[in-house]
């Protein structure tokens, strides 16, 4: 009964952590999106690309993590990981294709690749400045 409660919580955690942070992805990525296509763009879209990008990408680097032996902190051989780097290559990808993908502009065409590739780039050296000064 306890592994199952642990599970649960660990689901109810990953959605939530996964939710917030895709809230400040999508506000990066809005802005991104707003200047690079020089017109309004879908935010509620934008959020669900955020949202299931978040959720992937928080699955690769827990698995690598996990694959390394890194779980515990302090993390910082974590971030030197070459398995870490690709994987980290290919969350920007599903992050691009998924924005590229789901995000509409507000005349109903998709956005350009371009400018999905900038707004990932955007969000990933935010999150990744973060991410090495937490650690």
């Amino acid at each position: 009964m306890t592994t199952f409660l642990t599970v649960i919580s660990s689901l109810l955690w990953w959605v939530l952590y996964s939710s917030m942070a895709a809230l400040v992805f999508a506000l990066i990525g809005w802005s991104v999106l707003r200047w690079t296509e020089r017109c309004a763009v879908v935010f509620n879209r934008i959020y669900l690309a955020c949202l299931v990008w978040t959720m992937l990408g928080m699955l690769l680097v827990v698995g690598v993590a996990a694959y390394e032996g890194h779980l515990q902190p302090p993390y910082g051989a974590l971030l030197t990981s070459g398995l870490l780097r690709w994987a980290l290559v290919l969350d920007m990808l599903i992050g691009t294709v998924l924005l590229w993908r789901l995000v509409p502009r507000i005349d109903a065409r998709r956005i350009r690749p371009g400018s999905a590739c900038m707004a990932v780039a955007a969000i990933m050296a935010i999150s990744f400045g973060v991410a090495t000064s937490l650690a």
